[in-house]
């Protein structure tokens, strides 16, 4: 598939290989930035703790007195005044974390929306441009207040890529290969996520927070001008539109279809929907809860190196277990995968508080790399089972939703893992448990899910773009 230009718009004729890599290493390098910014605020969230930060500023005259005072206090010899302070700043933290997910819920629904109706490219490319920009805004922030704010903003952009890019890639990857071929983009993820734990350790004592946001908006020089003349809109998605268009200028009624957000709610694909809603929800709570509240559970034992350390095996582990569970995915069906892998991550958290010490370090790495592919490594191949799942037709609405909806988990799980950080200020071993029992619950939730829509062929004509002769990754 060879890509020619009509007034700035890249779109698909026939050549498949070489567009195929331009659209997975784009697609890639966009949720690189999206797994960056996921740890990015995790990593200097101690940053806005110390006088001055913008946390620590946040509170009260006394508030900040006794949490300055707690600094290098043995967790036993904390006063109630000091483990108050502890307890509103976690507070604090966690409402801020949620900021940017609720803006990727809105993000999310909004292009799922449209995308079904306007294609793939000009929703990927405005947010490439959106996040990039919101992240420079955001480095900017003089007060919490204006930090959440920014960070809502940036989430409406990451919301929108992130719903497009397992459209994106479904309807490009060739059929058998589509699994592995959204494991390989959506590593991107943990794989942003691990950049940007290098760049806390390595690079926040020179450029401090502000610097490390304003990494976070190189797309915008980087990634934009490539997608702009090298991301074709979806040749699946245009022949779906072309066949809708000739049915309602013929007034035919066959292959009548709802297209977007309606034929999700249509009565085959109801409950698949809210299952895999809740199953992303399930999933992302995981995700968000291990990656901002991390290295403040272990900061206090470990330190803060070795903390971000645990960050950097964790997506680590996410990159390994989304490559390896998306293989099993294609050979044996997502859905099995999915539940043993939400099984090992269960296990991994358990076995976390048995190792949570400094002469175990190196075997909690290992442990944590395990945390990893049971958790963001899953959501990885939740992604590619919702993409999969669809007709063209509702494709991006419902991994839209499913974004959307799932970020109601991670909207959760810094609340979460904050109001429990306060309630356990000396002890990170309830935390574990809850996230635990959160894995349990995913394996029920995927166990649940009907493994195809009833009445409905498996889904793709989608995964080859016209032309392909069975382009393997």
């Amino acid at each position: 598939m060879t890509v020619t230009f009509q007034s700035g718009r890249a779109t698909a004729t026939s050549r498949p290989h070489s567009t195929l890599w331009w659209v997975l290493g784009i697609t890639l390098a966009g949720l690189v930035f999206d797994g960056y910014d996921l740890v990015v605020y995790g990593a200097v969230m101690p940053e806005f703790r110390k006088p001055g930060g913008l946390i620590h500023s946040a509170l009260s005259a006394e508030s900040q007195a006794a949490l300055t005072a707690s600094a290098g206090v043995e967790p036993g010899a904390l006063t109630p005044a000091m483990q108050s302070a502890i307890g509103e700043a976690a507070s604090l933290g966690g409402v801020l974390g949620s900021c940017a997910l609720f803006g990727v819920l809105v993000g999310a629904l909004l292009v799922g929306a449209v995308g079904d109706r306007v294609g793939r490219r000009r929703p990927m490319l405005v947010s490439i441009a959106w996040l990039s920009i919101g992240m420079a805004l955001t480095a900017l922030s003089t007060s919490a207040v204006m930090f959440g704010t920014l960070r809502f903003v940036t989430g409406l952009g990451i919301g929108a890529l992130v719903a497009t890019t397992a459209a994106v890639v479904s309807e490009f990857a060739p059929r058998g290969r589509k699994n592995v071929a959204n494991a390989v983009v959506y590593s991107g993820v943990p794989l942003g996520s691990t950049l940007s734990a290098l760049a806390a350790i390595l690079l926040l004592e020179p450029l401090g927070w502000r610097g490390l946001f304003l990494l976070g908006a190189l797309p915008l020089i980087t990634l934009l001008p490539v997608a702009w003349f090298k991301l074709p809109e979806s040749p699946v998605w245009l022949e779906s539109r072309s066949r809708r268009d000739l049915s309602g200028a013929v007034g035919s009624l066959i292959a009548e279809e709802r297209v977007g957000f309606a034929g999700l709610i249509g009565r085959r694909f109801l409950l698949p929907t809210i299952l895999l809603g809740m199953l992303s929800a399930t999933g992302l709570l995981l995700v968000y809860s291990l990656n901002t509240w991390l290295p403040q559970l272990t900061g206090p034992l470990l330190g803060s190196r070795a903390s971000l350390a645990l960050l950097l095996a964790l997506n680590l582990g996410a990159v390994v277990g989304g490559l390896f569970g998306s293989t099993l995915a294609d050979r044996w069906g997502a859905r099995p995968v999915i539940a043993g892998f939400f099984t090992v991550g269960g296990l991994g958290i358990l076995l976390v508080t048995a190792t949570h010490s400094p002469d175990l370090i190196g075997l909690l790495l290992v442990v944590i790399g395990v945390v990893g592919m049971g958790t963001s490594g899953t959501q990885t191949l939740i992604y590619g089972f919702v993409a999969n799942y669809y007709p063209t037709s509702m494709r991006a609405a419902a991994v839209a939703w499913c974004a959307g909806f799932g970020r109601l988990g991670g909207v959760a799980g810094p609340i979460v893992g904050g109001m429990l950080a306060a309630a356990f200020p000396t002890d990170p071993t309830p935390v574990f448990w809850v996230l635990a029992g959160v894995c349990g619950v995913g394996v029920v939730i995927c166990l649940a899910t009907p493994a195809r829509p009833p009445c409905v062929a498996p889904p793709e004509t989608a995964g080859r773009a016209p032309g392909d002769g069975g382009l393997g990754l």
